[in-house]
């Protein structure tokens, strides 16, 4: 019986094995089906990154594409560049060809003035003498008559005075030439007058076209200055642009009844006289220009002792800010500075806000 059962101990050890090994299979399963999920996986990883690598090689080749593009709009704004610089110098050149064909056509026209009055002195001249030389053919031809009757009445004529009418009629015809040719130089001369009336004509609309584009020039400048202006001193009821002038109220410059210029007028006039300055810089040399200063009042009278009278205190204005813009750096004979009393108003009615609008300074860019 102990044989039996030490045996059936020994037996039952074969269940345990057999588990084991069951269970040894399925965990060799498992790793076999995690080894066959991770290759599925890692394998979609690596197409997936395929796709991603070959996605950045489409965008490299895209940006690659941009970048030659960029590279050929670089090349083509840089000639384009140079071209414009070429003709800007072209320009430049142009513009200093007409400066002096201008000062040429002046300097003909002048000449041409000068010859037009030489030759009508000439023609008055060449009138005096054909006057003279007609009396004179007149003079002659008297006598040739009266030789010629004295000649009939005589029977017989003389060798001297045969010659005497010969010699008259060599004088005459000698005459009649000199006449016929003073006459041709007469008809040249007022020919050669004719030409120069037309070519000073021609002078005249050159300079008048010169000075059209001069007066063009000058209003783009004033308007670019007025722009400029208006960006400095902003938005403001008591500074208004009128036609082509800058409006300033008295009272933002000055005190009531004074010629000095109070502190915020110093403000707006300095910011006035960097915008000038700025522009100035800008305006070519050929381009006449002044800054003209105009002072107005209101028509209520002031009586004092250093104002007798409105034109006095508007001139005195006029004259504190063109001293003031000269200290600012402004040259002298580009400022001009005139006071019009209150003879000039922009409201003629009786009432403040009237007296108001008229009580101003105007600034205006203007030929001189």
């Amino acid at each position: 019986m102990a044989a039996l059962s030490r045996r059936r101990r020994t037996l039952d050890f074969w269940p345990g094995f057999v588990d084991a090994l069951a269970a040894l299979l399925m965990v060799m399963i498992f790793v076999i089906l995690i080894f066959t999920i991770g290759q599925f996986v890692l394998s979609d990883a690596v197409s997936g990154r395929d796709r991603a690598i070959a996605r950045l090689n489409a965008d490299l080749a895209t940006l690659a594409k941009q970048l030659s593009l960029a590279t050929d709009a670089r090349t083509q704004a840089e000639a384009q560049l140079a071209e414009l610089s070429a003709s800007l110098a072209q320009a430049q050149g142009r513009q200093k060809q007409l400066t002096l064909d201008l000062q040429q056509s002046e300097s003909k026209r002048q000449s041409a003035e000068e010859d037009a009055a030489r030759l009508v002195n000439d023609i008055a001249a060449l009138q005096r003498l054909k006057a003279d030389l007609e009396a004179e053919v007149a003079r002659l031809g008297t006598a040739l008559d009266t030789s010629e009757g004295k000649l009939k009445e005589q029977s017989e004529v003389s060798e001297r005075a045969l010659a005497q009418v010969e010699l008259l009629n060599r004088q005459l015809a000698a005459v009649r030439t000199q006449l016929e040719t003073l006459n041709n130089a007469l008809d040249a001369a007022k020919a050669a007058a004719r030409d120069k009336d037309l070519k000073i004509e021609a002078l005249g609309k050159e300079l008048n076209l010169a000075l059209a584009q001069k007066a063009r020039e000058l209003a783009r400048y004033r308007s670019e200055f007025f722009g400029r202006l208006r960006e400095v001193l902003g938005q403001r009821d008591d500074i208004q642009i009128v036609g082509d002038r800058f409006v300033f109220s008295s009272e933002v410059l000055f005190d009531s009844a004074s010629d000095a210029v109070s502190d915020s007028g110093r403000q707006q006039l300095a910011q006035l006289a960097t915008t000038l300055k700025t522009l100035a810089r800008e305006i070519p040399d050929d381009v006449p220009w002044v800054l003209q200063v105009d002072g107005h009042t209101d028509r209520r009278p002031i009586h004092t002792e250093r104002f007798p009278s409105n034109w006095e205190l508007s001139t005195a204005r006029a004259i504190a800010i063109v001293k003031f813009l000269r200290d600012r750096g402004i040259p002298a004979n580009r400022l001009a500075a005139t006071g019009y009393g209150q003879f000039h108003p922009l409201d003629p009615h009786d009432t403040a806000a009237a007296y108001a609008r008229n009580r101003r300074i105007e600034l205006k860019l203007t030929a001189p």
